[in-house]
């Protein structure tokens, strides 16, 4: 990665850290897909796992007070059963295929508000379990467990509020399972992890994302920060896609 894409990867973590102080989620969705372009999806997602960590630490002292504790209880401990075979997927898939299944998550995930208000109810321990296998999966695979989170608060009617302040120790927990699973397996690909400079830039961005959705969150409505996102995190999910397919094709001919 060219030094002149710092500022361009500082900027999806500040947007990224912003709408996760709005609404509950966004790191993952905004960071991933624009560190996959930049830096390939195997560093990429381990670099959108670390600050994923990072975001979530911060966010969760912030909201201690409305985290539902029980709830965490009931995803938290199957997260590595979803992340161990995610792990062994990165280790053994090329890049394209990794690119592809990327974009198509992410994608997917925007895709999930249109199922919010049509999902059936599910009994809460079930929809808890699948929701920490599948969230422990995405995370560890693509850097995105938003998705599996979104349809497993729909699916038991948990509230804005605590389901926001819940998802940060529960994405703390995931992104430190998804770097242990991954180092473990020997996941990391070739290039190893991304260089000292990059590491040190995206983390350090991280508290001033935090520090600035605290004062947009008052401003803005989570409506209107989602809405902006999705842009982001479409142009950086259609074009991963994009690079994913063209580099299968190349392999395939």
């Amino acid at each position: 990665m060219s030094l002149a894409l710092l500022p361009l990867a500082v900027l999806a973590v500040v947007l990224g850290c912003i709408l996760q102080r709005v609404s509950g989620m966004g790191t993952g969705l905004v960071v991933a897909p624009a560190l996959a372009l930049m830096i390939g999806p195997v560093t990429g997602v381990m670099l959108t796992n670390a600050t994923t960590i990072v975001s979530a630490l911060l966010l969760t002292l912030a909201a201690r007070a409305d985290i539902d504790w029980r709830r965490y209880a009931a995803v938290a401990p199957v997260i590595v059963l979803g992340s161990a075979p995610a792990a062994l997927l990165v280790r053994e898939a090329d890049q394209g295929l990794l690119e592809v299944i990327i974009g198509t998550v992410v994608l997917a995930g925007l895709g999930g508000a249109a199922l919010w208000r049509r999902m059936p109810l599910a009994p809460s321990r079930a929809a808890g379990l699948a929701a920490g296998v599948a969230g422990g999966f995405l995370n560890t695979a693509v850097g995105v467990a938003a998705p599996a989170m979104l349809i497993y608060a729909r699916a038991t009617d948990w509230e804005q509020r605590p389901f926001a302040a819940t998802l940060q120790p529960l994405f703390l927990t995931m992104g430190t399972i998804s770097l242990t699973t991954k180092l473990a397996v020997g996941a990391a690909g070739t290039q190893g992890l991304p260089a000292g400079w990059l590491v040190a830039g995206v983390v350090a961005a991280v508290p001033v994302g935090v520090a600035l959705g605290g004062r947009v969150a008052g401003r803005v409505s989570p409506r209107a920060a989602r809405r902006l996102a999705v842009v982001v995190v479409s142009v950086g999910a259609v074009g991963t896609l994009v690079r994913g397919v063209a580099r299968m094709a190349s392999a395939a001919g």
